[in-house]
């Protein structure tokens, strides 16, 4: 019985020697193409720094990334399509895995929010609605796009992509003042343990990106996963995204996971029509289940003219002459709310409004 345990302790040591031995190149066969993707130089697969994380690492980096991947498998084709349809690496999709484990309503405790953790004054930069009803960062269509250019712009700034990806996580100040620093932009210098020119969070932060991408190339990261695609379609303002579920035949918990923009499930009022994304597969459901209501005409018969005064807004001037602002809209093909001076407007009117505005 001794003999045996002996033996399978010492199995078990030359096993862990052999694991401890073995390269990054070695076990990670994708590092060249990964590196490349990012614009990092291969000799780093030996820098001592990485290899360290890379071991201490790799194993709970191995099972967050089955769990990421998934919980983002519906996601995954739209996001890797809308990367290289702007010119970017479709591995950049472990940047987003890194920041949010795709998860489309993640938040921070930086309150960041989102696939792409935008915080909310980089979220409003790149035309992200952020309020109580409605926050654009957890749409996955439109925070993916918002991150692309960003990230672009990033690239434009410092000129290579792992620069980008660090200056994502600790902002473009932070990253110019490390380079500086540093008198280099040279990946093992910037994150050198010992100078730290820029912070652990960031430090980890590229080295998690290249070490889980490496991981999900290495074992050919399957879109497949995902039997169907996604796409935006338009709803109705107020429409309850559990109701529309069952009429599409998709399952409540599903369309909600895709659209976690909307706070309680419901699409808000604020805009007349509002974008939500459903499975490819449930198209041809929701254009053939899903009626839009018929636009609205005005009910008032007579019609007025009104020349818009500096600080008149539609509501006020509806109120004045006792119509509505949806019917002034109407109208008038106003897409929004917003009036300019002297702007010239049709309004319906009751025939007793008429008439008495005729004859002042």
């Amino acid at each position: 019985m001794q003999k045996s345990l002996k033996k399978i302790i010492l199995l078990m040591m030359l096993i862990s020697s052999y694991s401890f031995s073995l390269s990054i190149p070695d076990k990670y066969p994708s590092y060249a193409y990964v590196f490349s993707e990012f614009g990092v130089d291969e000799s780093y697969a030996y820098d001592a720094g990485f290899e360290l994380f890379v071991l201490h690492n790799e194993k709970k980096i191995k099972s967050f990334y089955k769990r990421s991947l998934h919980r983002g498998k519906d996601l995954l084709p739209m996001m890797k399509g809308y990367l290289m349809d702007d010119g970017l690496s479709d591995l950049f999709i472990y940047l987003s895995m890194v920041e949010s484990g795709f998860s489309p309503s993640i938040v921070s405790s930086k309150k960041a929010v989102g696939l792409w953790q935008f915080m909310p004054a980089t979220a409003k930069h790149y035309n992200l609605s952020v309020c109580n009803s409605f926050d654009e960062r957890c749409d996955p269509v439109s925070s993916t796009n918002a991150a692309i250019n960003y990230l672009n712009k990033l690239h434009r700034q410092f000129g290579k992509w792992y620069l980008a990806a660090m200056a994502y996580n600790c902002g473009e100040g932070r990253l110019e003042k490390a380079i500086k620093k540093a008198g280099s932009d040279e990946l093992s210098i910037l994150v050198d343990d010992h100078h730290k020119y820029l912070p652990l969070e960031t430090r980890e932060y590229i080295k998690k990106i290249l070490l889980v991408a490496m991981i999900g190339e290495s074992t050919t990261l399957d879109f497949a996963l995902s039997t169907d695609d996604v796409l935006q379609v338009e709803v109705l303002a107020g429409t309850k995204l559990r109701e529309l579920a069952k009429l599409i035949d998709i399952k409540p918990s599903r369309l909600l996971a895709l659209n976690k923009q909307f706070k309680n499930a419901v699409v808000p009022k604020k805009n007349r029509m509002y974008k939500i994304t459903i499975p490819e597969e449930n198209m041809i459901a929701f254009y053939l289940r899903y009626e839009l209501p018929e636009e609205k005409k005005p009910v008032k018969p007579y019609f007025i003219s009104h020349n818009v005064n500096l600080g008149e807004t539609l509501e006020g001037i509806a109120k004045q002459y006792h119509t509505s602002s949806e019917e002034i809209a109407i109208s008038n093909h106003l897409e929004d709310e917003y009036l300019a001076v002297d702007q010239f407007l049709i309004i319906p009117v009751s025939k007793n409004i008429f008439q008495n505005t005729l004859y002042k």
